[in-house]
């Protein structure tokens, strides 16, 4: 955690404001970051794994996860904490409060049901997507998805898209502040030729993954936008790679999603 004497805490669409490492709580800091330390990737950590994850010194990440299990945020074993759903209690205020997933979870609903595949919407969370509606149909991953899950961004068919909707050069520092892993044999993993797909996205107007996430699964996604044109969230329909080419895929799942978007677009703000 970086700490400033003067720190300058600037938003999209606000003013910037002075903050001063006095009204800082490097306490509640550090305890925010040992929450996020646990995934669906990594469900179960002991103090020592926590540590390396959140880059504390053992004795500070014990006492934050002992405080986690005190407060019943974190179940403990003896060696390893996971996280309650106590948790839930901290994110589901900010999901409520967005008009993104009740607007559009009817019509996820309903195109899942129209083609028998799942399908999500997600936002950009830094260098995470993060889902904030799903219509399942079939489970296509080895992890469960729904409102709150997070996948990186690079290799997601939802997180090229809202990667093509920054400037270049957020986009770059996007990436460069990745964890660039090859989840499969396909993940592309090299900033450059993600540019260029983000690029070629940026101009298409859609992304499709091939098995980047994960073996077996394939994807397509487009933006959804705002009546103005502001690109808002992605929405993605997933499916279990079938021996069909990634065009077919396109061709088949790519005309129900423009079909979402524009039906989306003037309800969206």
């Amino acid at each position: 955690m970086r700490y400033w004497n003067d720190v300058r805490l600037s938003h999209k669409g606000k003013s910037s404001v002075a903050v001063k490492e006095r009204d800082l709580m490097g306490g509640l800091a550090k305890g925010l970051k040992v929450i996020e330390a646990f995934s669906a990737e990594r469900p179960r950590l002991s103090i020592a794994e926590t540590a390396d994850i959140v880059g504390l010194d053992r004795a500070t990440t014990r006492r934050c996860l002992l405080t986690l299990w005190e407060l019943g945020y974190a179940a403990y074993d003896g060696k390893f904490f996971t996280v309650t759903p106590r948790v839930l209690r901290l994110g589901i205020g900010c999901l409520a409060s967005l008009p993104i997933p009740r607007i559009v979870q009817p019509y996820l609903d309903a195109l899942s049901e129209k083609i028998g595949q799942s399908s999500s919407v997600s936002i950009l969370d830094e260098t995470e997507i993060v889902y904030i509606a799903r219509a399942a149909q079939r489970r296509v991953m080895s992890i469960s998805l729904m409102p709150g899950s997070r996948l990186p961004a690079y290799c997601t068919s939802m997180g090229r898209v809202l990667l093509a909707a920054l400037s270049e050069d957020e986009a770059r520092s996007t990436l460069e502040k990745s964890a660039l892993v090859a989840r499969t044999e396909h993940t592309e993993t090299d900033i450059e030729r993600l540019l260029a797909d983000i690029k070629e996205t940026r101009e298409r107007g859609y992304a499709a993954i091939d098995q980047e996430v994960e073996l077996g699964l394939v994807s397509v996604a487009v933006p959804l936008k705002a009546a103005g044109g502001r690109v808002v969230a992605a929405a993605n329909i997933g499916m279990a790679a079938s021996g069909r080419s990634m065009k077919e895929v396109i061709d088949h799942y790519l005309p129900p999603l423009l079909e979402l978007q524009a039906d989306l677009r003037q309800t969206l703000v």
